[in-house]
């Protein structure tokens, strides 16, 4: 399971003409499935991005977490995550777990975030959807549940 974890000063997410999901202060996560992964994997990141401290405390050092500070996730599933451009110039999203797996995976880490006391909103899960990012520092992290990179 992939994510692309964006700090963000507010974000919103707008699919069949409507918006489905909107934060303040808090995290964006893009979250990609991958065949062959589990529950762990979304506990895993579920746990990792809640905690990550990537927030900055009182002398301005990045050293809260979303945990620490408060704020919301806006969860939205994208696969395009596991394109693999390696060959070619078109990406191969073969590693993308398939729709029902995913889906099911990726509700299963909204679910472990809600249980982890921060609110989730959300796209719509295979959708056409515009995501507005208003990105904080910019800070961007990756992180992969496989511990990948």
């Amino acid at each position: 399971m992939r994510a692309v974890v964006q700090r963000v000063t507010e974000a919103d997410v707008t699919a069949e003409g409507r918006l489905t999901g909107s934060i303040g202060p808090g995290l964006v996560v893009l979250l990609g499935v991958e065949e062959g992964d589990s529950e762990k994997d979304a506990e895993y990141l579920a746990e990792k991005i809640t905690g990550l401290r990537i927030f900055e405390d009182e002398e301005g050092k990045m050293n809260r977490s979303l945990l620490d500070r408060g704020g919301k996730i806006l969860a939205v599933s994208q696969f395009t995550l596991l394109g693999d451009a390696r060959h070619g110039k078109r990406p191969s999203f073969s590693r993308a777990a398939a729709p029902q797996e995913a889906n099911r995976l990726y509700r299963y880490f909204i679910d472990c975030v809600n249980g982890r006391g921060i609110e989730t909103e959300e796209g719509i899960f295979q959708a056409e959807m515009l995501v507005r990012i208003y990105n904080d520092g910019p800070v961007t992290i990756l992180l992969d549940s496989k511990k990948l990179f």
